[in-house]
C-alpha cells in the first residue's frame, strides 16, 4: 500500500513527488515511456526562471529527477491501464500487476496529434517522426519536412535545419502561431523553406519514406515533395485513454478544483493533463506543486 501513487513523470509528477516525498509520504511515480515527458526531448528551454542562459530540457529534468529521488520516491517503468476507486483506497492496474493507494496523482500531459493521413502509419519510424531532437541525428545531410505553424513546429524547423539538407514548413494557413523570435529566426534561415497554405495528403514510399503529396488549400492543387523525413507538430492529444468515462473531462483533459482535485476525492491531476489554457513547464512545475501539498493535506485528514 502506498501514500501516494502519481502518473507520469513529466515536470508536474516528479515536481508531485518532491513535495509528498519530502512529506514523508511512500510514493510510488508510473512512467510508461521516458522520464521527464514531452519536456525531455526538448532542445532548448529559455522560458524556465533559474538559467539565464537556457537549459536543455535533459538536463533540467535530470535535475528535477535526482531532486526527487532524494527523497526515497520510487520509480517505475510500467503503463497504468486502468484505475479503481474503492472509496478510501484506490486501485492502480498496471501492464505488470495491481498497487493500492491511498491518493492518486494523475500526471500524464499530453502526446502529439497524428496527422491521420495515408502512409503516417506505415513509415512510422521510417521516415515519419513526431521528435526532431529524438530522431533529427538519422536525417543528417538528407532533405525533410516539417507540419505544423506553432513555438513547436517552428522550433523542430529550426533544429532540423542545421543538420537536414533541406527543411520544408508546411502549413495549412499563412500566419503562424509561433512567437515572434523564434519566427524571425526562421524566416532569416536559408535551409528553410516555406510551403504556406499546404496540407499534407499521403505518405509514399518504399521500405522507407521517399516523398509527400501535398495539397494547396486554396487551389487543391496537388504537389509531391522529395523527402525522406516527415516531423509531425499540430498540436497534443490529452494522454487520459485510461480514465475512460471514470473523472469529469472535457476534450479529454481532465477537469480539477483550484487544488486539482478532479471529481473523485482522492484522486488529482497536474500538468498538461489538466483542462487549461496555458501548458509550459513552469505551469505544470505549479500544478505539480500545489498537487503535492494537497494530498499531502488530505491525507493528514
Amino acid at each position: 500500500m502506498y501514500d501516494v501513487i502519481i502518473i507520469g513523470s513529466g515536470p508536474a509528477g516528479l515536481t508531485a513527488g518532491l513535495y509528498t516525498g519530502r512529506a514523508k509520504l511512500k510514493t510510488l511515480i508510473f512512467e510508461s515511456a521516458i522520464i521527464g515527458g514531452n519536456a525531455v526531448i526538448t532542445d532548448q528551454i529559455d522560458n524556465y526562471p533559474g538559467f539565464p542562459f537556457g537549459i536543455t530540457g535533459a538536463d533540467l529534468i535530470e535535475n528535477f529527477r535526482k531532486q526527487t529521488e532524494r527523497f526515497d520516491v520510487e520509480f517505475s517503468m510500467d503503463e497504468v491501464i486502468a484505475i479503481e476507486d474503492e472509496g478510501e483506497h484506490k486501485k492502480i492496474i498496471t501492464d505488470s500487476g495491481e498497487y493500492l493507494a491511498k491518493a492518486i496523482i494523475i500526471a500524464t500531459g499530453a502526446k502529439r496529434k497524428e496527422l491521420e493521413v495515408k502512409g503516417e502509419k506505415d513509415f512510422l519510424g521510417r521516415g515519419v517522426s513526431y521528435c526532431a531532437t529524438c530522431d533529427g541525428a538519422f536525417f543528417q545531410n538528407y532533405p525533410v519536412a516539417v507540419v505544423g505553424g506553432g513555438d513547436s513546429a517552428v522550433k523542430e524547423a529550426l533544429y532540423l535545419a542545421d543538420i537536414a539538407s533541406k527543411v520544408y514548413l508546411i502549413h495549412r494557413r499563412e500566419q503562424f502561431r509561433a512567437n515572434q523570435t523564434s519566427l524571425d529566426k526562421m524566416f532569416e534561415h536559408e535551409n528553410i523553406e516555406l510551403k504556406l497554405n499546404k496540407v499534407v495528403r499521403s505518405i509514399e514510399g518504399d521500405s522507407i519514406m521517399r516523398r509527400l503529396v501535398i495539397e494547396d488549400t486554396n487551389t487543391s492543387e496537388q504537389e509531391r515533395l522529395d523527402v525522406e523525413g516527415l516531423f509531425v507538430s499540430i498540436g497534443l492529444v490529452a494522454n487520459s485513454f485510461f480514465i475512460e468515462d471514470m473523472l469529469e473531462t472535457r476534450e479529454g483533459y481532465i477537469l480539477t478544483d483550484e487544488n486539482m482535485q478532479t471529481s473523485i476525492q482522492g484522486i488529482y491531476a497536474a500538468g498538461d493533463i489538466r483542462y487549461k489554457t496555458v501548458k509550459q513547464v513552469a505551469t505544470a512545475v505549479g500544478d505539480g506543486a500545489h498537487a503535492g501539498m494537497a494530498v499531502t493535506e488530505y491525507l493528514k485528514e
